[in-house]
């Protein structure tokens, strides 16, 4: 393991805003933020990117990034902790078991930006039924997923089941970047979507709600 990894797992000790593989959180979230702003959260959030710039752009509103990856979630903790930013924490579990940190009508929206495709094992994609019936314990009713991807495959999968689910489509956009007064929300550019971009995909939207 490589000195800069075990110095960020040293550093993360001492953040305050990244919980590290917890004893269950749900029923918790308004007493660690100290308010009872709506939360959102942002699964695979990698290096935080997203669940930084998202508090920013919402201070009214709690925002948590989930990972299993505490070197990658050490960039976004340190930055919101450094910016003073209060509304922004990192959860640092298993998005499979993310069902037991969040109680129920706890979480109002979700954000899944750019996640690994899992091109050929469907159970493992964020959008499968298997994760969607997880978030519904803890979304309130008509709560929006979000999904940002620049693959293909995993936006029709999602489309198709949404599709065939009845679910509530609010925004299919197959190029974000085409369309007239783009949301700030969409705007924002991880390191995977700045890396996707210079190799000329296409950035596709796809917001939902389970029904």
């Amino acid at each position: 393991m490589g000195k800069n990894k075990l110095a960020r797992f040293e550093e993360n000790k001492l953040l305050k805003n990244l919980i590290q593989l917890p004893e269950p959180m749900a029923g918790q979230w308004s007493n660690f933020f100290q308010n009872k702003n709506p939360i959102v959260l942002e699964l695979a959030c990698g290096h935080g990117d997203y669940t930084v710039q998202l508090s920013k752009l919402f201070p009214s509103k709690n925002f948590i990034g989930i990972d299993r990856k505490g070197a990658r979630m050490w960039r976004g903790a340190k930055t919101a902790f450094i910016e003073n930013i209060s509304n922004a924490a990192f959860l640092r579990i298993f998005i499979d078991h993310c069902d037991i940190h969040f109680a129920k009508d706890e979480v109002s929206e979700i954000w899944i930006t750019f996640p690994d495709p899992h091109k050929t094992k469907n159970r493992k994609k964020l959008t499968h039924p298997l994760f969607l019936e997880r978030y519904r314990k803890f979304l309130i009713p008509n709560g929006k997923i979000n999904l940002k991807t620049d693959d293909d495959h995993l936006y029709h999968y999602t489309l198709e089941l949404i599709d065939n689910n009845k679910y509530i489509l609010h925004e299919n956009n197959e190029n974000i970047y085409e369309t007239e007064n783009i949301k700030p929300e969409l705007e924002i550019k991880t390191y995977y979507e700045k890396m996707w971009l210079k190799q000329d995909k296409t950035i596709k939207f796809l917001q939902f709600s389970l029904v």
